[in-house]
């Protein structure tokens, strides 16, 4: 990560689920100290303030895609803002739900793309989000980023992608809900999927190499989208959309500092943070903590191994 100024860019878009809450999440990590985290750590920080994006909508019938319209608009907004912040420095969006990884990564994907550079994509998430808006069961399009960011048909109304991210490009970690067309769907990409059951039989660090090695070998950079439900919610409770088995904290831990050390990573989404469903501010806490790892930070003072 070669430059030494973040820039924090609130997102606090809530039209991507029906579940209301995560429009409070960027200033949830404000108050947990991001900024002043990263100072300890030696960053420059430019809090460029929210995204003056739409607000909430009323739900839509069952069946139905929610807030299409306000989505589209989000997805403009925020492919600007991340395009323009790319030029910058470190991007740091937070969210927010997941719906505005569709603009965040295509804006840095077409900021890759001027610099001539493949973009990789680490998804930190129980869900692969890899629906459209014609697929979608839920009709919530938190579920959707990555099938749109890399060019699958589906997306009409939307912003057209300057640089669609090569689906070969794209890593999930964490994976532990995921239906048979999503299965299918990743499988005949090429997507490299990595779920809680690889995890627990032969760890998080050896695939999570690999594929930093790629990374590293194409001359790529790399954004890493943090969902909170990657977590496991006995550690992290503020998510509307709890799946068990998720990622323990040492595990986390580990994936951020493997990340600081590739030196690869150069923007982050954390997203879905319902701060109405925290306690005390547990989780956002959390969430500060791991953007701590991944710039530098180490959670015991002993020297860590490489594990590529």
């Amino acid at each position: 990560m070669g430059t030494q100024n973040c820039i924090l860019i609130g997102a606090g878009m809530d039209c991507g689920k029906r579940r209301r809450g995560c429009v409070m999440g960027p200033d949830a990590y404000r108050t947990a100290g991001l900024a002043e985290t990263l100072a300890e750590l030696g960053w420059q920080s430019e809090d460029r303030g929210n995204v003056p994006g739409p607000v909430w909508v009323e739900n839509a019938p069952t069946g139905e895609v929610h807030a299409l319209a306000e989505t589209i608009e989000w997805t403009r907004l925020l492919t600007e803002a991340a395009e323009d912040a790319m030029a910058h420095g470190f991007p740091i969006f937070l969210g927010g739900d997941h719906a505005l990884s569709l603009g965040t990564v295509a804006g840095v994907a077409a900021h890759a793309k001027r610099e001539g550079k493949p973009q990789f994509v680490l998804w930190l998430d129980a869900h692969p989000d890899i629906n459209t808006p014609q697929t979608t069961t839920s009709g919530n399009l938190h579920g959707t980023p990555i099938a749109y960011v890399t060019g699958q048909a589906g997306f009409e109304g939307f912003p057209e992608l300057k640089a669609p991210v090569p689906p070969e490009n794209v890593c999930f970690i964490g994976l532990r809900s995921v239906d048979a067309p999503e299965r299918a769907s990743i499988t005949e990409a090429g997507m490299t999927a990595i779920d809680m059951r690889q995890i627990d039989e032969s760890g998080i660090a050896a695939p999570l190499s690999e594929f930093l090695a790629r990374v590293e070998a194409a001359g790529g950079v790399l954004h890493v989208s943090l969902d909170v439900d990657f977590l496991d919610p006995s550690i992290a409770p503020a998510v509307g959309t709890t799946v068990p088995g998720g990622a323990t904290f040492r595990e986390a831990h580990l994936v951020m500092e493997m990340l600081h050390d590739s030196g690869l990573v150069t923007s982050l989404d954390m997203v879905e943070l319902n701060p109405f469903l925290d306690d005390r501010g547990r989780t956002a806490n959390l969430m500060v903590d791991l953007a701590a790892s991944l710039f530098g930070r180490r959670v015991f003072d002993r020297r860590t191994h490489s594990h590529s």
